[in-house]
């Protein structure tokens, strides 16, 4: 047992090198969560963990060792992939070869990774061996997160900063054990006093952490490189979401990346988030005899970054429509609806993968001019209108549609319970959320509509708080961002953003309530052309709308049952049409009401942040409270240095040791009147020391070294020293003592 801890002990170095090596792992692992599989990321962790502890506890040889974490590996993965359902036994495998064929053929590709992970971790703690070498791999990782941070979707702060963390602690290491090779005396001396070693690199480590955290918040002002890069070049396709319609990502006035992406129409909404640029160009215009949104397309299906369901062809089942003829649309039979006629030309050479109309698109009256195509494609279940073949075509630049404009009963419809709109109905397509969605957006949700009864009550209010708590911004500080979930980021640590953040946490939030919802993209109304002045004098309607990609745009469709699918806007600055009329309707009373309940409700998200303390506020407390002790202990140990600090600011130079003496007297001389022995005013110091030494004879002594102390201080030609003072300190304190219980 001695010979095993005598090896663990003179290999500590490599141990605590394989922990900071461990959290560093535990980054990259994290950054890699949201794409492998759930079984892998496990394999993963437990092969590091399992490596890391044979490392630390078996100091024996390598070839041993090693032989051993592979097999823990391979017994990790197997165990893995039985309890996770990975591998089910073949029982027709009767030989131990088929059944070693059948085990190993699901192990993979889980054993690789594991195997990968396990290797990575011990060729770094095998090269990374010095303090330039711990320089070069903490600036190598340190450099792969902020490109991936710059260039991807993913905000990788908080690895970056435990990154730097762990390289903290492994050059602390590294010194310690350059101290220990070359000074093994003084080595021997911190093994006696390791507190004190241990005190100073704690307080080093919380002055880095309350600095980072105290630092202002400002938004950077500098272009990343390859964006700089791209706009020196007069290129730049955009990075987020896009312009003219060719975008990544995002959706109209929003998508991910640097200020540098454009507004736009997205091609691509499963990786929401990031900020844009307004891009003001023109895309289309619209005649319409009414002001109206111009749906494009839905998603259905939340991932947790963005909504996933973008194969426009297998979304759901298709038809092919035809150029004049009637739409099957879904019934809402307690809806009643107006035709609108609208056309639509387009401004420029983008390619859609749809026709965008209001509401419903019940007819495509021509294309082009003409009444024939062969690329449409109708989806009633999510009311799009799909352009394109196997053929190749050219996007129409003009298209007139009818679409039917939903007049909803607001009265009669915010009555309508559960049981009355969803009873016998399959409605689990839009009520999809992941595994993991966040279970504080679910109490936030519930909290927010806890005074509603009916599905309309509950989606009004949350269209209020998320209206009235959040402000409006196309560039979100995404340093705030520390959830993986887009909604959760937005509603408790960004707390501010554009159109995306909005719709997806309404539909998210509603879902999470059992309401029915699905998210929308198009275009927002855009702004009325000008007439011409002779038609203007005339009095001729204005009915020409002009859209630009600014006004690209994502909103939420909620479900009610024969009531149909109901625009819902919940975006600041923004209103749907539909929606604003069937507000105007409610009663006086009733919005009373409902600001009387939706008042107190505006503030979980920041109480949530406050309240919930999560590990990284932990963190951020304990060295707070480290640098707090630290600074009264060293108050405490300079106690004396401090103590004429007032004196010596308000005289404006030192006090002489004479000086120091005179005020030490005066002040064992307040304490004991506060004892109740008063000086009264006839008697000198001498007089009233002595009828106190009477009074309290255990005392007497301390009485007598003190005025002797004073009085070779005021009256003596002898040379009065520091050490003097101290010793007046010293007695006064023993007096102190001894006066201790006398009131």
């Amino acid at each position: 047992m001695s010979r095993w801890w005598n090896g663990i002990k003179s290999s500590w170095h490599h141990s605590f090198s394989l922990l900071w090596l461990m959290l560093i792992g535990l980054q990259w692992v994290s950054f890699t969560e949201p794409f492998w599989l759930q079984a892998t990321t496990e394999v993963v962790l437990l092969s590091l963990a399992a490596v890391a502890v044979i490392e630390i506890l078996l100091p024996v040889k390598w070839g041993l060792r090693l032989l051993l974490e592979a097999a823990v590996v391979l017994y990790i993965t197997y165990r893995l992939i039985l309890n996770k359902g990975i591998h089910v036994p073949d029982p027709w495998a009767v030989t131990l070869r088929d059944r070693l064929v059948d085990t190993g053929a699901d192990m993979v590709p889980y054993i690789w990774f594991a195997l990968a992970a396990g290797l990575l971790l011990l060729l770094s703690s095998w090269w990374v061996t010095s303090k330039s070498r711990i320089l070069m791999f903490l600036t190598a990782n340190i450099v792969a997160f902020a490109a991936l941070d710059s260039f991807t979707s993913s905000v990788l702060w908080q690895e970056v900063a435990w990154t730097v963390a762990a390289g903290m602690g492994w050059l602390v290491t590294q010194h310690l054990r350059s101290f220990q090779l070359h000074y093994p005396r003084g080595w021997t001396y911190l093994l006696r006093y390791p507190f004190k070693v241990l005190i100073n690199v704690a307080v080093i480590f919380s002055l880095v952490i309350v600095t980072g955290v105290n630092m202002p918040d400002v938004r950077p002002t500098l272009t990343d490189p390859y964006t700089a890069w791209q706009d020196w070049n007069g290129g730049g396709g955009p990075s987020g979401p896009g312009t003219s319609g060719t975008s990544e990502t995002g959706t109209g006035s929003g998508g991910t990346g640097s200020g540098s992406s454009s507004s736009g129409y997205s091609l691509n909404d499963d990786n929401l988030g990031g900020g844009f640029s307004f891009d003001y160009s023109p895309v289309m215009t619209v005649t319409s005899s009414q002001r109206t949104y111009m749906r494009g397309e839905s998603r259905a299906v939340y991932s947790g970054k963005g909504w996933s369901d973008d194969d426009r062809w297998n979304r759901g089942p298709l038809l092919r429509a035809r150029v004049g003829e009637e739409l099957e649309r879904e019934a809402s039979p307690k809806t009643q609806t107006e035709p609108l006629q609208q056309t639509v030309r387009l401004l420029g050479n983008n390619d859609y993968p749809v026709l965008f109309g209001a509401y419903s698109i019940s007819s495509v009256d021509t294309i082009d001019g003409e009444e024939a195509s062969n690329g449409l494609f109708w989806r009633s279940q999510d009311n799009e209108m799909i352009w394109g073949s196997d053929d190749v075509l050219t996007y129409p630049q003009t298209y007139v549609l009818t679409s039917e404009v939903p007049v909803v009963p607001v009265q009669e419809l915010s009555r309508q319970t559960y049981d009355q709109l969803y009873e016998g109905q399959d409605n689990e397509r839009y009520l999809q959320l992941p595994d993991n969605f966040p279970q504080r957006v679910i109490d936030l949700a519930e909290e927010i509509t806890a005074g509603a009864q009916t599905p309309y009550e509950k989606v009004a209010l949350l269209q209020q708080y998320l209206q009235v708590t959040f402000p409006y911004t196309n560039q979100p500080d995404l340093s705030r961002k520390k959830s993986r979930d887009m909604v959760e980021s937005f509603l408790f640590e960004i707390m501010e953003g554009y159109c995306d953040y909005y719709s997806t946490a309404l539909v998210t939030m509603a879902r999470s309530l059992d309401i029915p919802a699905r998210w929308v993209k198009g275009y927002a109304p855009g702004e009325q052309g000008q007439l011409p002045d002779n038609l203007m004098m005339q009095g001729a309607a204005n009915n020409n709308y002009t859209i630009t990609n600014a006004d690209a745009h994502s909103w939420a469709e909620v479900y009610f049952g024969d009531y149909g699918w109901v625009p819902v806007e919940a975006t600041p600055g923004f209103t749907v049409p539909l929606l604003t009329q069937s507000e105007e309707q409610i009663p006086e009373e009733q919005e009373q009401e409902e600001e009387e309940v939706a008042e107190p409700v505006q503030t979980p998200a920041q109480a949530d942040s406050g309240s919930n303390l999560h590990i990284g506020a932990w963190v951020v407390a304990g060295a707070a409270a480290i640098l707090l002790l630290w600074a009264g202990y060293q108050l405490w140990l300079h106690r004396l240095s401090l103590r004429f600090l007032l004196e010596r600011l308000r005289n404006g130079r030192p006090l002489t040791p004479v000086q120091k003496v005179v005020a030490e007297t005066e002040r064992w001389v307040r304490y004991v009147r506060r004892k109740g022995m008063l000086k009264e005013e006839h008697e000198t110091l001498r007089e009233a020391v002595g009828r106190w030494s009477r009074e309290t004879p255990q005392a007497a002594d301390s009485f007598t070294s003190l005025l002797r102390l004073f009085e070779q201080a005021k009256y003596s030609p002898d040379i009065i020293e520091d050490k003097d003072w101290r010793s007046v300190y010293t007695e006064a304190l023993q007096l102190q003592r001894m006066l201790k219980g006398r009131r």
